[in-house]
């Protein structure tokens, strides 16, 4: 399956959350799985991060890797200034990707934030290392009011740099959705051109890993190894 590139919209808006989700369909399919966090800001040493929770959610013997680490939850170019360490640029990211991807059958890289937050000091992004291993991006976004324009700006960048996106999927779909998020099922594929390929439902960060996989098969579509419907969820809500 190769690289897989997860970014978001914005943060905390479910993105190790759904990267688990992917991680754990492919980890059932006996493939080898390994998630990598190029950035993780905002923990201190020794603290979980994105990457570690991806592969406890996801199940044993998935990877997980990390490449840097800064305490201040910012921006990592901002981040690494303050503590006064390297930063990750895309170069490594990619280098680091295609290493892992010689020992798995899919790597998903996790960003920080969103597609263009800055990696490094020369204006480095995600999407410039996605662009470097010519990987996929699946979009990470909200629900509801003013994920139109974030995710139609995020699938704008990508084509700006020949990139594709893989898909939408929303990371976390509200109980009770309001009338917004009901009417973004079907704004957000015709809004930015990429079709809405998962949903997961809030909370689902939060259940016991064996849980956790049994439910990610109804949240994300086929094309990520799911048997989530986006006609039959929008139908539904």
């Amino acid at each position: 399956m190769g690289v897989i590139v997860v970014s978001g919209t914005g943060t905390e808006i479910g993105k190790t959350v759904v990267t688990a989700a992917l991680a754990a369909l492919a980890a059932a399919k006996g493939l080898k799985v390994a998630v990598l966090k190029p950035a993780q800001t905002g923990l201190e040493p020794g603290e979980p991060g994105d990457a570690h929770e991806a592969a406890r959610l996801a199940g044993p013997g998935v990877t997980a890797v990390e490449l840097s680490r800064f305490p201040e939850p910012l921006a990592p170019n901002t981040a690494a200034r303050r503590a006064g360490l390297a930063t990750v640029g895309p170069q490594e990211v990619a280098e680091a990707a295609d290493k892992l991807a010689t020992e798995h059958d899919l790597v998903l890289v996790e960003g920080a934030g969103g597609l263009l937050v800055r990696l490094d000091d020369t204006g480095g992004t995600l999407a410039d290392a996605a662009g470097l291993l010519k990987a996929p991006v699946l979009v990470v976004t909200t629900a509801g009011l003013g994920t139109l324009n974030a995710t139609q700006l995020t699938a704008e960048a990508l084509r700006a740099r020949s990139l594709e996106p893989l898909g939408v999927v929303i990371g976390s779909w509200p109980a009770e959705p309001g009338l917004a998020a009901r009417c973004n099922l079907v704004d957000l594929p015709a809004t930015s051109g990429a079709a809405l390929i998962g949903a997961v439902p809030d909370g689902a960060g939060g259940l016991a890993p064996d849980a956790f996989r049994r439910g990610a098969p109804s949240w994300l579509a086929p094309v990520l190894g799911g048997m989530w419907d986006a006609d039959d969820f929008t139908a539904a809500q």
